[in-house]
């Protein structure tokens, strides 16, 4: 895949050589991949196998080498506030909400670099929409609500950013398979309404029946991609990941 562009798609984000180290363990060791824009791409493996890391370090949260770029511009000395800014939000695993602020609260804060008035209140609405329930608790602690509805909230937040590349970390760790279901089909439509994705899952079966392109990654490094359906069909997949 080259840098600027991949068969007729844009590249968003273009990850090169990327090493992430630990009390001098590398998680990461020399992972290259790309992110189509308009593209819902995912990274299966264990736990452990550096898909988490690979997050942090895209949104500036760990330090890094190699070279992470977003619409061509070099994140390396950019801080994580900024790149929010640029148009990066990412959905944290295990939510991270605030649960003393409510529901409306949480999603407010996400729109602290923001000075659009208007837009934002319309994205309130576009929330709600999006996941009725939130609106139904728009002024209830956000502690209190179930599992699954504080992970809407969490991607509602994202929403709030007004980001172009949302980052997934787990979306359905912890959730009813009734909820798995829900949260997928919502990612489904956050992408078809013009927001690129890219999805870290364990729910490897779910994950690559959505994604466009599919990366897997053992101890740090990338041991495996293809389109979604063809890792799908991997017989090596079906094995370590889909219980077959």
């Amino acid at each position: 895949m080259s840098a600027e562009t991949t068969g007729s798609n844009q590249t968003l984000l273009d990850v090169r050589d990327l090493v992430v180290s630990y009390d001098g363990i590398k998680a990461l060791q020399g992972v290259s991949f790309a992110v189509e824009q308009g593209k819902i791409v995912t990274l299966i493996g264990a736990n452990g196998a550096g898909k988490t890391s690979i997050l942090r370090a895209v949104s500036g949260l760990v330090s890094y080498n190699g070279a992470i770029r977003f619409e061509g511009q070099d994140l390396k000395r950019i801080p994580a506030h900024r790149i929010v800014a640029l148009g990066i939000a990412q959905v944290p695993e295990g939510r991270g909400i605030f649960g003393n602020l409510t529901v409306l609260e949480n999603l407010r804060l996400a729109t602290w670099q923001r000075t659009d008035k208007a837009e934002i209140e319309t994205d309130y609405e576009r929330v709600f929409q999006t996941f009725p329930r939130l609106k139904e608790r728009q002024h209830q602690a956000s502690g209190t609500l179930s599992g699954g509805e504080q992970q809407m909230l969490a991607v509602g937040r994202a929403l709030m950013s007004r980001g172009r590349l949302m980052l997934l970390d787990e979306p359905s760790m912890g959730l009813s398979p009734r909820l798995v279901q829900d949260i997928f089909r919502i990612i489904q439509d956050i992408n078809q309404a013009g927001i690129t994705i890219l999805l870290v899952e364990q729910n490897a079966n779910m994950a690559l029946r959505i994604a466009s392109r599919a990366y897997v990654l053992e101890t740090g490094s990338i041991t495996l991609s293809g389109t979604g359906a063809e890792l799908l069909g991997d017989p090596r997949i079906k094995e370590a990941y889909l219980g077959a």
